[in-house]
């Protein structure tokens, strides 16, 4: 999975130069607060593209487990097959053919449980990474709309700006807050 962009440079300078045009001392404190909301969403897009990413990974481990698991129940129906062919026919069995498919249903047990392990670690990190990309988008909306406020020397487009930050803001710590799903 990508990590999501987070196209804020151009918004940021943008800004920082009507900060430094204008008189006003809030515009400054504008651009000071979306350059600390563009270094959360920045941490939150690496924080969700490496959840992204162990999902994936954990994913693919979960279907190579399921793949082995397969494998061994193949093995083991051609096995009894011929175990059951030989007895059919009144001809000795290899002694060592019943417990070897006792030890392949041993061996699925313990795979299908790895394989179930690595899915659930897979949901877990996917969890991880919507949580945090919710929370980039939050930071996103809170940079767009205080540069809006900047532009439009508006007060209130900062405060909702703000309040769009405070929520990604949420969305960040509940990204690095374990999920027990």
């Amino acid at each position: 999975m990508e990590q999501p962009e987070i196209p804020l440079e151009h918004l940021q300078e943008h800004v920082e130069k009507h900060a430094h045009a204008s008189g006003e001392r809030w515009v400054s404190w504008v651009a000071l607060s979306t350059a600390i909301l563009a270094a959360f969403a920045a941490v939150s897009g690496l924080l969700a593209g490496f959840h992204a990413n162990e999902a994936m990974v954990n994913e693919i481990e979960s279907a190579n487990q399921w793949a082995f698991y397969q494998s061994k129940g193949i093995k083991s129906a051609v096995l009894g097959t011929r175990v059951e062919i030989l007895k059919a026919l009144d001809k000795p069995t290899h002694a060592g053919d019943e417990a070897k498919l006792e030890e392949y249903a041993k061996e699925q047990q313990s795979i299908r449980v790895e394989a179930e392990h690595r899915r659930a670690k897979a949901e877990a990190h996917l969890h991880q990474h919507v949580i945090l990309a919710r929370g980039v988008t939050m930071f996103q909306i809170a940079i767009a709309v205080a540069a809006i406020s900047a532009l439009t020397r508006k007060r209130h487009f900062w405060i909702v700006g703000l309040t769009f930050g405070g929520l990604g803001c949420v969305f960040l710590l509940q990204g690095l807050l374990p999920y027990h799903g």
